[in-house]
């Protein structure tokens, strides 16, 4: 009777074991498999990309270096001071003797090497520029005045007309060059006089040939 009993009991156990197995197969089943995780790799940081002299490619503006440049700048111009005259002003201007008479005109103006303006070229004489000559006159003999309230000069000078007239002409370099080389003799030694011969004169046919 005993053994009986266990064998049911056994039997039992069995049966219940089997019939809940495929319930909790089924349970899982519906559920959505779960994706495997993928490990991603670690990333540098940024300071291990960059190397390690970097900071070094670009150096900071010093400020040794912008004062450097501060006084480069200060040694140009910006602009004509009151007391600075530029020379195309001069360049056309009449020239007044003391009686207010204009005697002529400024061509140009001779500097020195070392800065400076040594005398003016001005032009007299002639007539629309015909028969004009240029007398440089030493610019220290020049008062140069300025016009109220514009910007041009009136230029005086004790010389006069007459003065000017009998002053030596004034000469450029360039003047002076071309000068030198039309006055130099042409040499003639190395050309040579050549002869020519008028060609043969074809005969003509069916003329006849003088008898001897």
């Amino acid at each position: 009777m005993i053994k009986k009993l266990v064998t049911t009991v056994a039997a039992g156990a069995l049966f219940a074991g089997l019939t809940v197995a495929p319930v909790a197969f089924a349970q899982d089943a519906t559920k959505p498999m779960e994706q495997p995780q993928t490990m991603q790799p670690a990333q540098p940081a940024p300071d291990a990309l960059a190397p390690a002299d970097q900071a070094e490619t670009k150096p900071p503006i010093t400020e040794t270096k912008t004062a450097d440049m501060a006084q480069s700048d200060a040694t140009y111009l910006t602009e004509q001071a009151s007391d600075q005259i530029a020379a195309s002003t001069y360049i056309g201007q009449s020239v007044y003797n003391a009686g207010d008479e204009s005697i002529g005109e400024i061509n140009d103006l001779i500097m020195k090497k070392d800065g400076g303006v040594e005398a003016a070229v001005i032009g007299v004489g002639g007539f629309l520029g015909l028969g004009e000559k240029d007398v440089a006159v030493p610019f220290d003999r020049i008062t140069i005045a300025e016009q109220p309230n514009t910007d041009k000069l009136k230029l005086t000078t004790t010389e006069t007309a007459d003065t000017l007239k009998a002053a030596p002409e004034f000469k450029t370099k360039a003047q002076q060059v071309a000068e030198q080389n039309a006055n130099q003799p042409v040499d003639t030694s190395t050309t040579s006089s050549t002869t020519t011969t008028a060609p043969a004169q074809p005969m003509q046919q069916g003329t006849e040939q003088p008898q001897q």
